[in-house]
């Protein structure tokens, strides 16, 4: 009989071992967290909250466009302005709820990511099964990502599915295309406050006092920040008289002290992509707005207007995120 000879597995059999397991273990978090986090009360209410929310703004600004719907049948882009025009009886349009209630749902999916882990004393077990430590906080990062996707593309597709009932108007290939690209930078956006909240849960031990920390940086970039911008533009460049010069520094400065918020960022990116005539996000001088021919911008030439918003955005979410990995890497789990 001749025996069987037994090959030692290369080194390359040996990292795509290695890989694949890794591979696995971040999705199979993703997966049970995707799951808790579709069926839990948290998921629901937010979603019905949202909805309601922005079915109101809806109804509201598609009636101020049904009754000037002969006036603006040959405007361009008239389905996007359900998310761009106010309504009477309600404050801000679609995109402003969202800019401003968005970030709220990524904060409530990861606050408590990992120190609800810690309190509930799961991390140790979960970290004794064959699950690296990196594993975790990219599948709860990705779960918590997937979520907010889900609960955008849902409502973005329910206030386009009124509209089109209620104003009878089917949206371009353009339209498409434009909201389409603003659901992704919406995702980007919130993905954003989900990787702070993340960093907020692992420098935090208790779940209260990192949801007090991230809640209180969303409200004081939501309120407080402009004014003091705009306070620390009029210290740093006064504008002394009517003199144009100082007025146009004084713009400018306080255009990029806004800009230093990840809040007027997605604004700015938000209101170039849903209205096409939109040219620039920054400060236009009268001549300048005179000397420019009225026309509208393809998509391609809308993203252009947008990349620097977008990549910022995307540069502080990897930001956040990182830094919330490094500490949770080099943090001690005690059983």
């Amino acid at each position: 009989m001749t025996a069987r000879r037994l090959t030692r597995p290369t080194w390359l059999d040996r990292v795509s071992d290695f890989s694949t397991q890794a591979g696995r273990g971040w999705r199979t978090v993703a997966a049970k967290e995707l799951a808790d986090h579709v069926l839990s009360r948290r998921f629901l209410v937010l979603l019905a909250i949202l909805g309601l929310a922005a079915l109101a703004t809806v109804y509201f600004s598609s009636q101020l466009i049904r009754d000037a719907a002969t006036q603006a049948s040959g405007s361009p882009a008239l389905f996007l302005r359900l998310f761009t025009v106010t309504g009477d009886q309600f404050p801000f349009p679609f995109f402003g709820l969202v800019s401003f209630v968005l970030p709220l749902v990524g904060i409530a999916f990861g606050f408590d990511a990992i120190n609800g882990e810690r309190s509930l004393g799961t991390l140790p077990r979960l970290l004794a099964q064959p699950i690296h430590r990196d594993d975790v906080i990219n599948g709860k990062f990705a779960a918590g990502l997937l979520v907010i996707g889900l609960i955008l593309a849902s409502v973005t597709a329910l206030v386009a599915a009124f509209g089109l009932l209620r104003l009878g108007i089917t949206p371009g290939a353009g339209d498409v295309a434009r909201m389409i690209a603003w659901v992704v930078l919406s995702i980007v956006y919130v993905g954003l406050w989900l990787a702070f909240a993340m960093l907020c849960s692992v420098a935090i031990l208790r779940a209260a006092t990192a949801a007090l920390v991230a809640f209180g940086v969303w409200l004081a970039l939501s309120l407080f920040f402009n004014l003091v911008a705009s306070l620390l533009a009029g210290a740093l460049a006064p504008a002394a008289g009517t003199a144009p010069d100082a007025l146009v520094a004084n713009a400018r400065l306080e255009q990029q002290l806004t800009e230093l918020s990840p809040i007027t960022l997605y604004q700015e990116a938000t209101v170039a992509l849903l209205n096409p005539s939109v040219r620039t996000v920054g400060v236009v001088l009268p001549q300048q707005a005179d000397r420019a021919i009225p026309s509208t911008l393809s998509i391609d030439q809308s993203l252009l207007v947008v990349w620097p918003q977008a990549v910022a955005l995307v540069a502080l979410t990897v930001l956040c995120f990182a830094v919330a990995y490094v500490i949770f890497m080099r943090q001690e789990v005690r059983a």
